[in-house]
């Protein structure tokens, strides 16, 4: 079973499919990526940009022309189509740079404590000790780049000297710093450090168009982590909170901005917690306002909350079967979701075939329109991966490539709790030695300057104590302190990411 919902003005009404069903999830696939492949070359070809998350790597193909075959032929011509092999511009991305693509990061600043806390897969607890160390360190200017600054601001926060900086707003305990280190050590090892770092991606680049007016489609590769669902989810919605946060009302539009296709989007919502639905369905409910269509594709209804489910207008829907009671039921639940119709849904959609799917959109009127059972048209781009080696040529050859393949390394909080800790090393050994020189017994020529002493001969003159105190370690903590708090806290959206200054 294949389903494709989207958020209220998404784009033109879509058409295409067809594809031999294979094994998987829910034992057959009817070719719901394929319908995806076509609504977002039909989007593309009408000047909208699209964007994919291509979970499965099956996608890369959009860019090239499709191949005819006597299947194709044969669907073109049941359908009155005129199939002509045609590729969408597109753009390749790829998570920190695993996979091929243009490496995209993020920082954790701008990532936040809530999508990182169900990354983390933290309780309430840990998530709100979390959002009190993301607090501190925007309070006192602590720029967290990558993983290696969040840790060194938890292990600073629970030291001898920053202990007490969080007592006046709830304190952080060792125990819950624990859990966060070894959370964030477990992740590392999945090999996703990479992911967080500089430059980070301007989710504006998903907005543009070519010189000839076709909108680009930007593909996410993201292979190398469809069994880490929780990673998968919230980089998907930083880039969608990333994009409302920065984009401004705009209203209806004749056509949007820009279009989401989150493949496999059960993925988005395993084990998701109430705080995180809630932001999904109000950025899903407001950010139709900014001109950005939203398509879920999922394998069954039920993968889709029934608040977010709520939000959405347009609806494709393949094949369902009901070899199962259980399957039964979701058949029974799913025809109860459509508007009215002179279908009878339940023996249109367990005997929908390859390529077919009922569909019901909104009406100019904001209402649904009755539900067709419909033949979809073939996608004109290639249904299939593109080859590796031109895969990897054209995102080299990207004019994204220089600006975002290098990573970037400065001075963070990781170099600036390191300093501090260093001069406060070597504060407390000048210290020690001061104190070592004054306890050791001096000899009769340093005792006191004689008769034939000169300038330089003698002990030198005690500092004052104005000049004991400015030059104190704690004198030169305080005024740091009181600099840093003069800067701006940052500012954070409904899922908590930081709004940048570009």
């Amino acid at each position: 079973m294949g389903r494709a919902v989207s958020a209220r003005g998404a784009g033109p009404r879509p058409a295409g499919d067809a594809q031999p069903a294979r094994p998987g999830r829910g034992r057959h696939r009817p070719g719901k990526t394929k319908t995806l492949q076509l609504i977002a070359e039909q989007l593309s070809a009408q000047g909208v940009p699209v964007f994919l998350a291509d979970v499965k790597g099956d996608l890369s193909g959009i860019s090239e022309p499709g191949a005819v075959n006597d299947r194709i032929r044969s669907r073109a011509a049941e359908v009155r189509q005129h199939w002509t092999p045609n590729g969408s511009p597109a753009e390749f991305y790829a998570l920190g740079g695993q996979g091929h693509g243009v490496p995209l990061r993020a920082t954790v600043t701008s990532f936040g404590p809530l999508l990182l806390s169900k990354v983390l897969e933290l309780n309430q607890t840990q998530e709100q000790s979390l959002a009190l160390i993301f607090h501190y360190a925007d309070a006192k200017g602590l720029e967290l780049i990558d993983l290696k600054d969040l840790r060194a601001v938890v292990a600073f926060l629970t030291s001898d000297e920053g202990r007490g900086e969080l007592k006046g707003i709830g304190g952080l305990s060792a125990a819950t710093a624990g859990v966060i280190l070894r959370s964030l050590t477990a992740f590392e090892a999945q090999g996703v450090a990479d992911f967080f770092g500089e430059p980070e991606f301007d989710t504006g680049e998903f907005l543009r168009t070519t010189g000839d007016g076709r909108g680009v489609v930007s593909v996410l590769e993201l292979p190398a982590v469809q069994d880490r669902p929780r990673l998968f989810s919230a980089f998907l919605m930083w880039l969608l909170a990333d994009l409302f946060h920065d984009l401004p009302e705009v209203g209806d539009l004749d056509r949007p901005k820009l279009v989401f296709f989150f493949d496999e989007a059960h993925l988005l919502f395993d084990d998701a917690s109430k705080a995180f639905l809630e932001s999904i369905t109000q950025t899903v409910r407001l950010i139709r306002s900014k001109g950005v269509g939203v398509f879920f594709v999922t394998q069954t209804p039920k993968d889709v909350p029934g608040d977010v489910l709520g939000q959405l207008g347009n609806r494709i829907q393949h094949a369902l079967r009901a070899f199962t009671p259980d399957d039964q039921k979701a058949l029974k639940a799913t025809v109860r979701t459509f508007p009215d119709s002179a279908y009878d849904l339940e023996e249109v959609l367990t005997g929908l075939g390859i390529g077919e799917a009922v569909v019901t959109v909104l009406s100019e009127t904001g209402a649904p329109t009755p539900v067709a059972a419909t033949r979809l048209r073939a996608p004109e781009s290639l249904m299939g991966p593109a080859d590796e080696a031109a895969l990897d040529h054209a995102v080299r050859g990207s004019a994204l490539y220089e600006r975002y393949a290098q990573p970037v390394d400065r001075e963070t909080a990781y170099e600036k709790l390191t300093a501090g800790q260093e001069e406060r090393e070597r504060e407390r050994a000048a210290a020690r030695a001061t104190r070592t020189g004054r306890t050791q017994p001096r000899s009769g020529a340093e005792s006191g300057p004689g008769p034939m002493s000169g300038p330089g001969s003698g002990p030198a003159p005690e500092p004052s104590m104005l000049e004991q105190v400015v030059a104190s370690g704690v004198f030169r903590s305080l005024a740091r302190s009181v600099g840093t708090q003069l800067g701006r806290e940052i500012t954070r959206s409904l899922f908590g990411t930081a709004r940048r200054r570009r």
